[in-house]
């Protein structure tokens, strides 16, 4: 009769923890789909902010006729970054391809902002309706890109922080829970957005 106990005993235990680790396991699936649906909404915002750029080339371009490195310098940083924003969406959980992002992004911002130090210089280009609205728009869409950022930045972080306490730390192991890596801006002097106010 104990025999039974034991058993039925022993039984229920491994019951315990086997639900114990499908919930530790499937409350990480839904962090690491979280943090891949930040990551998304990160991506929309750069593709507007990909579509924006050719539109503020071909607008001050008639301007700075004798700026065309600058401005070939802004559509390369943007074709690079755009296409690390491929490869990053493709797979967020890649930190080679954040990484890349990251840089890409980096330099994206800073051949925005030696851009826009050389509009400063065009009364009749600051004043330009299109060049207005399109200063607006990508001032819209930096606070955007920034704010999904932080969202992801925050999915990132709790994620992370999941895979990596006691206990769940051994379910994500046995898993292959990987640490997913945060959107961050590698150089000091990137983290300045590009100045757009006129």
């Amino acid at each position: 009769m104990t025999m039974i106990f034991i058993i039925g005993g022993l039984f229920l235990v491994a019951v315990i923890v086997f639900l114990w680790i499908i919930g530790i396991y499937n409350g990480l699936i839904t962090k690491r789909n979280r943090y891949k649906n930040a990551f998304a909404q990160i991506d929309v915002q750069l593709k507007r902010r990909y579509d924006l750029i050719p539109n503020l080339v071909e607008t001050v371009k008639g301007y700075l006729k004798h700026e065309r490195e600058t401005l070939e310098a802004v559509i390369n940083a943007r074709n690079q970054a755009q296409g690390a924003a491929g490869q990053a969406a493709a797979n967020p959980s890649d930190p080679q391809a954040m990484q890349k992002l990251n840089r890409a992004e980096g330099e994206l911002t800073g051949a925005l902002s030696r851009l826009m130090v050389l509009v400063e210089q065009y009364p009749d280009l600051k004043a330009n309706q299109n060049m207005l609205a399109l200063q607006e728009e990508l001032t819209s869409t930096e606070n955007k890109v920034a704010f999904s950022r932080q969202a992801y930045n925050d999915s990132v972080m709790d994620y992370n922080t999941s895979r990596e306490i006691f206990p769940s730390n051994f379910v994500s192991g046995m898993f292959n829970f990987g640490a997913a890596t945060p959107f961050e801006v590698e150089n000091e002097s990137e983290r300045q957005a590009p100045k757009v106010t006129f």
